[in-house]
Formats: C-alpha cells, structure tokens, sequence
C-alpha cells in the first residue's frame, strides 16, 4: 500500500517508517497515497486527516490528545473511512479488555497512568479510555522522565487487591497495531472507527 506518513521525524513516527518499508508499504506523499498514518501532535493532526479526507483518502491516527469526531462526518460524506485509537498496543487493548471483566467482580477500581514527562495530554487517552469503559473510575497521572507508556487498573476488595498492568518499552509496540489498522482500513465502514479493539474481534 502507498501510505503518508506523517510525523515522520517523530518518536513514533521515526519507529514506523522502518517497520512499514519492512512489512511492504512503499511511504509517499499525500497525493499519491491509498491511505495516511498519522503520529503528528494535536495542533497539527486535524488540518492533515482533514486535507486526507477531502482527497477521499483513508486515514489511520494514533496521535494522543486529539478528538475526532468532528472529523466523522466528512469521512463519511467523502465514503471513506476514519480509523483512531488511543492506544495501537496490542497489549494495552487487552488490559483494557481484562478490566471490564474484572469489573464485573470487583467493581471498585481506579487507574494509574505513567508516561514520559513529555507526553502534552494527562490523563492519555488510554485511561480515560478505559474510564469510560468501568464507568468512569477515577485517574492518577504521572509525568516523570525515563518512562515510556505504562497504566495500571487495579481493583480493591475485601482482603484483596487485582492489579492489571500494560508496560510498553518502547516505540516499537505500537508497530503490530498500525501494520493490523492498515490491513483491515479497506474493509472499515466509512466514517470514524475507534479503538484497536475493534479490529481484534
């Protein structure tokens, strides 16, 4: 697939551009792409899904702190499809996942989110993200350098504590999720998709 990439320079986007050369993409620009990825920054990200959009070219975004819904209905006038996630680890999908289970059993729980002091969005998304998905459970956010991503839900009871936690180490855990988006987009319903979980069945 021919894809734009943009945030090309960033910390995730400079981990992306090797991963889809590698998993066969060929990386263009907007005019000639099939589809876009986008890791930019909230001031930046509605102008390039929207320039996408009006192009009818298929968009993938993971960038953090950014509402698109008011980007839904263009994709869906324009009959393409919208996908973001706040989280593409696979793994942070099914801590989320786990904890509306454990919900079901121990439902007092809070979160405990832990980025990189440079992350510009507290709470991220992921967390309230997974709020909203036990109800609206209460979050801790910490900026602290030499972190990368890292939440915890944990869920009190009597005589017992349940801890489900998601590390993610580095950039690279991010791969498996864009590389999943971009194969399932041409099969995606126009208008806006969120979440990974979406795409794991």
């Amino acid at each position: 697939m021919r894809v734009a990439l943009n945030g090309r320079g960033g910390k995730v986007g400079s981990v992306l551009a090797p991963a889809l050369e590698a998993a066969g993409h060929d990386l263009v620009e907007l005019d000639s792409a099939e589809a876009i990825v986008d890791f930019t920054a909230p001031e930046a990200v509605e102008a390039n899904v929207r320039a996408a959009l009006e192009r009818a070219i298929p968009c993938v975004v993971g960038t953090s702190g950014w509402e698109p819904s008011g980007l839904a209905g263009l994709a869906e006038e324009k009959s393409v499809a919208l996908f973001y996630a706040p989280n593409f680890a696979i793994g942070a999908v099914l801590m989320m996942r786990f904890a509306v289970q454990a919900a079901r059993h121990l439902p007092r729980a809070e979160i405990v989110e832990l980025h990189g002091e440079a992350k510009k969005d507290a709470p991220s998304g992921t967390a309230k993200a997974t709020a909203e998905r036990l109800g609206g459970a209460e979050i801790h956010s910490v900026r602290l350098p030499g972190l990368v991503a890292h939440q915890e839900v944990l869920f009190g009871g009597d005589g017992q504590l349940l801890t489900i936690r998601h590390d993610a180490f580095s950039r690279e855990a991010y791969v498996p999720g864009v590389l999943l988006a971009l194969e399932k987009l041409p099969g995606l319903p126009p208008g806006l998709t969120v979440g990974l979980e979406e795409l794991l069945g």
